[in-house]
Parts: C-alpha cells; sequence; structure tokens
C-alpha cells in the first residue's frame, strides 16, 4: 500500500502478511480522499478510524494533516503494526486496542469523521450496529460524517441516517450523517 497525498506522499508502507486485514485499494481510497477534501481542512479535522487493520486510512489522514487520529482495532498484530509505523513517520496517531463495538458503547470521543472499514462478511445485523452506536452515543461532532466501507453486494442504504454511497470496483462507501 502507499500513501496517495501529502507529506508522506508516494511513501510505500509494507503490512506483515500474517496480519488478519484487507486494505483498502489505492484506486478506492484516492476516491474516497477526493470527497472527503470537498468537505474538510484535514488539518481542522478529527478521525476516528474502526477496525483500523493496517492504519492504511488513519495514514493517509496523517499524511495530510490531520493531528487528532484514534484508530480502533482488536488484532494484537494490527496495533503493534499502526503503533510501529506511526512512531517511524512521526505520526500522531492514538491507537487503542478494542473490540469496536465495546469502545463505540463506552467511548465518549466525538470526531468529525469516523471511518469504519469492518470485514466484508458481517451481517447486515453487525453493520447496523456501527451506525446505531455512533448516533446513539453522539459520536459525531457536528457536521461531521461516517463512512462504512463495504462489499458493493452489501446495501446499507436502509440504514437509519443513510446519506448517499459511491462505488469503486468492488469496495462501496456508504455515507451517514446526523439528519
Amino acid at each position: 500500500m502507499r500513501i496517495i497525498s501529502g507529506l508522506y506522499k508516494s511513501r510505500k508502507i509494507v503490512a506483515p502478511k500474517n496480519l488478519p486485514v484487507r486494505p483498502t485499494t489505492d484506486m478506492a481510497k484516492e476516491s474516497l480522499f477526493n470527497i472527503i477534501n470537498n468537505h474538510f481542512y484535514f488539518d481542522e479535522i478529527s478521525v476516528i478510524d474502526l477496525f483500523a487493520g493496517t492504519g492504511n486510512i488513519s495514514y493517509e489522514f496523517a499524511s495530510r494533516g490531520t493531528e487528532q487520529i484514534t484508530c480502533v482495532d482488536q488484532d494484537h498484530g494490527c496495533v503493534k503494526f499502526i503503533n510501529q509505523t506511526a512512531d517511524a513517520f512521526d505520526m500522531p496517531l492514538q491507537v487503542i486496542k478494542s473490540d469496536v463495538f465495546k469502545f463505540l458503547e463506552k467511548s465518549s470521543l466525538q470526531a468529525d469523521i469516523i471511518f469504519a472499514d469492518p470485514p466484508y462478511n458481517f451481517t447486515v445485523e453487525l453493520f447496523a450496529k456501527i451506525p446505531e452506536l455512533v448516533f446513539k452515543n453522539n459520536l459525531l461532532l457536528e457536521d461531521g460524517i461516517l463512512i462504512i466501507e463495504h462489499s458493493k453486494h452489501t446495501d446499507l442504504s436502509h440504514l437509519e441516517n443513510f446519506d448517499y454511497s459511491k462505488s469503486y470496483g468492488g469496495n462501496m462507501f456508504s455515507f451517514f450523517e446526523k439528519q
């Protein structure tokens, strides 16, 4: 994987092969960040990266100037890799080892953008728990967005606070906002 833009543009990051992850493709990530760039100034926002995996999305935010980034993942190897990479690049990432649903239930941390990249094989009920907990616990700041990455075969448009979705290859990003 590589960082698309910003301070660390074109830097390649190689994750260990034994991590249980499916990093967002560069094409999908570039398209996603073009959308985000039209709505936010990266150096003025806070981000929570759920199911952070390799940290791919968090590194992109950090490279573009975001200084308040929280990564949440329950896998020890992923947490260790994100911490090592953040240290190597001197990125301002706070990494939390936790089950994402437990984190969402207990956290009072708010952000402008909450990005979730859960396993594609989640049931629709598990996908639905993400926006349910985010909005129930008021984890988005005013005018904030929740973005869930999922397979194009999963439809989340019926969920409360759904706004729109964009498809890039086999990847889909669904955007949720307070109504």
